[in-house]
Parts: C-alpha cells; structure tokens; sequence
C-alpha cells in the first residue's frame, strides 16, 4: 500500500507540474500574440516566428493541461444522472467507462510515438522563413498522452477501492436536517 501511495504522488506530482507548464505557456501566449498582433497591424512589421511558435505553444498548452484537468477532476462531465449517484455508483460508471480512455490513450501513445519517430527521422521543421523543429513537439505528444494514462490509472485504482470498501465506510447524510441549514448571505435571521 505505501508503494502504491508513492506512485499515486508522482503521478499527482507530475500532473501538477504538467499545470504550471501550461499556466508558463498561456502567459506566453498571451504576451507574443500580443506583440504579434502590434508589430503586426500598428508597426506594421509582423515577425516572422512568432505566429509559429505560437502553434507549437498552443499544442503543447493542450498536452499539459490534459493531464492537469484530469488529475484535478476540471473536466466537464454531463451531470444530469452522474450528480446524484452515489459515490459507489459514480465509482462503477467510472470503472466502465474507462475502457474509451485506455483505448484511446493507448492508439495515442502507439501512433503517436510512431509519428514523432518519423518526425525525428526526417528532422522535421515548420514550412516557414524560420524553420522551426516540429519533432519535439511530435514527441512530446505521446509522453504528454502516458501521462494521462498513468492518472487514468489512478483514478481506476482509486475507483477499484470505492467500490469494494464503500458499503464499510460511513455513508452521507441523505436526509434535510433544518437545524443545520446555513444562515441567509448578509447574516439574516
């Protein structure tokens, strides 16, 4: 158990830090795009790299925060049945579901580590004045993408304990207990 605990703090260490990657590659973004839009339209001296590697930063942007969302569960999930479940049958919904995440995580890792093999081969560059390697991102994609399969994992694992040690854990207040409704904002009575 203290294997898999170290294991499930990697994996959230790593999905954390994957998150500030991106947060670094949004305020990149957002500063070049900028710049990018006044050298271009008020200077009138657009530049010649930025609007590429504004592509690779929004790749890599999409990389990164795949496994941070998850790992924080920040995703959008259709709430209409899933809100009211229990946390047992939120767990096995879960556990069912997962099959699509692995099977495409797992055609993501394989073609995708196929095409930045092919990409470094080829020493690919952007089409552009200023060429700029395409194969690191290309490789990145994949390991971006075993990342999220490993939080996958943890939350299968997490789902795995759920289901099996739900009925022995304290189960939530179901019932409405007036004494315990909170006071109106502003402190009313």
């Amino acid at each position: 158990m203290k294997f898999w605990l170290f294991i499930d703090k990697v994996i959230d260490v790593t999905a954390s830090s994957m998150g500030k990657v991106g947060w670094l590659l949004v305020l990149y973004c957002t500063f070049f795009g900028v710049s990018d839009v006044f050298m271009r339209y008020v200077l009138n001296s657009p530049s010649l790299w930025i609007s590429s590697t504004l592509q690779v930063a929004m790749v890599l942007m999409a990389c990164v925060g795949g496994a941070y969302a998850l790992n924080e569960n920040a995703f959008v999930k259709l709430d209409l049945f899933y809100a009211n479940f229990s946390p047992r049958k939120k767990a096995i919904c879960d556990i069912i579901t997962v099959v699509y995440s692995f099977m495409f995580l797992g055609v993501l890792v394989w073609k995708g580590w196929q095409a930045g093999m092919m990409s470094l081969k080829m020493n690919q560059v952007t089409p552009t004045a200023i060429p700029i390697p395409i194969y690191p991102l290309k490789i990145f994609i994949p390991i971006a993408a075993g990342v999220v399969l490993l939080v996958v994992i943890k939350k299968l694992v997490r789902d795995i304990h759920t289901v099996i040690t739900y009925d022995r854990q304290p189960h939530e207040k179901l019932s409405y207990d007036p004494n315990e409704a909170k006071s109106p904002p502003g402190g009313g009575t």
